[in-house]
């Protein structure tokens, strides 16, 4: 443990790999001052955002070519685990934008640039948000509520409601999509960037937690892309499109990254707690207590794992590793075992570090309102288990 962000500012390394990392330990000790504040008033965190664009962060994946820092999906996971680490709200926030620019990144890197102005457009300092989730709609990316319609330039306009559209006061480019029925025969999923025009933003985001987010409800009404930021029309239902694998592998990936961050964090705090408890039945600190000492090795164990099976799987896929049919199954696990075990190891933190940490205003009870929300996020475990089985056991059977 080395403090707020893990493993610290500068050059990391781990045997004999080298990791490039964009966040100093000064930056993140601002971000780390302002969240408290930014959950407690619901408020946006500019000021994080501010320093992350001087940062350069968010043409982290931007490729050096275009004025970016060229970082892999490794790597950024590295360094969203440490900015989750100093204020999981921001890392949340932030996350949404390296998604997207995360698949354009990865889909340039295999040879295929149908979203390269994405890449363009960060290294312009547009910021980007993911405006795909709908109440109600169980398919995911698989299927939408949204309408798509043609227009006669070969653009289109989205007329839908889109939930938990994080960024909400600050993104100037939203990643989207809706359905295309004019044809019952050929229905096509349309996915397109759009701007703010023919769109609107409800004041709606007062949550239990990860509140500095704003992931507030927007409406789309009439938004429109033109033909050349319309970069796929895929058949409803699943896909073997290069695409969907990007998005996947980026949004599954940052997203495990953020919730180990605020595991990792969780175990720092309740650690450094049992050294500063004293218990007056055995006259020693509660670091010094075999059942504290067990509760801690527990959250351990999990933290370890964590960490190992998400750099790992970010250094898969940014090599290329066959991992084939498994693919889905290995990136939806990732999300579930992520999220679950930053559960649990925030809850045994709470549990070692004492009824003081109950009240208002501690951390710890901000991590614990923080981690809840991986719950929501695809896939769920009910998705994750069907992926995951049909994997292993094949298709059921019909």
């Amino acid at each position: 443990m080395t403090g707020i962000g893990g493993e610290g500012g500068g050059t990391v390394g781990t045997m004999a790999r080298t990791h490039r990392t964009l966040l100093t330990d000064d930056l993140l000790a601002r971000v780390h001052e302002r969240a408290a504040g930014h959950d407690r008033d619901n408020t946006f965190p500019h000021d994080d955002l501010a320093d992350l664009v001087a940062a350069g962060y968010l043409r982290a994946f931007v490729p050096a070519s275009l004025g970016g820092a060229g970082l892999s999906l490794e790597e950024v996971a590295r360094e969203q685990v440490r900015l989750a680490g100093a204020a999981p709200a921001t890392a949340l926030a932030v996350n949404m934008h390296l998604v997207v620019t995360g698949l354009a990144a990865l889909l340039h890197l295999r040879g295929d640039d149908s979203a390269l102005f994405v890449l363009q457009d960060a290294a312009a300092g547009e910021v980007y948000a993911f405006g795909n989730s709908e109440a109600g709609n169980d398919l995911v990316m698989f299927g939408s509520r949204t309408r798509a319609r043609r227009a006669e330039d070969g653009g289109y306009t989205f007329t839908g409601t889109k939930i938990f559209t994080t960024l909400s006061p600050v993104w100037t480019r939203l990643a989207t999509f809706g359905l295309d029925d004019s044809d019952p025969q050929d229905p096509r999923l349309v996915h397109a960037v759009v701007t703010r025009d023919g769109t609107s933003t409800r004041d709606d985001w007062d949550t239990l937690g990860m509140r500095a987010t704003q992931s507030a409800t927007t409406l789309l009404d009439g938004a429109y892309a033109p033909a050349e930021r319309v970069y796929r029309r895929l058949p409803p239902g699943p896909s073997a499109d290069p695409f969907i694998f990007a998005l996947f592998a980026s949004f599954e990936v940052l997203l495990a990254a953020v919730y180990t961050g605020i595991g990792r964090r969780a175990l720092e705090l309740g650690a450094a707690a049992t050294r500063r408890r004293t218990s007056m039945k055995y006259a020693r600190t509660y670091d010094q207590d075999p059942d504290v000492r067990w509760k801690v090795a527990d959250a351990a164990l999990i933290q370890d794992g964590a960490e190992l099976q998400l750099f790992a799987l970010a250094r898969d896929v940014d090599e290329a590793v066959d991992h084939g049919a498994r693919w889905f199954a290995q990136l939806v696990g990732l999300k579930v075992r992520a999220t679950e075990g930053a559960r649990l190891v925030v809850d045994l933190a709470l549990r070692v570090a004492g009824g003081g940490e109950y009240f208002t205003g501690h951390e710890l009870t901000r991590l614990y309102r923080d981690v809840l929300a991986g719950i929501y996020h695809p896939s769920d475990e009910e998705s994750a288990h069907a992926t995951v089985a049909s994997s292993v056991l094949g298709p059921p059977r019909a």
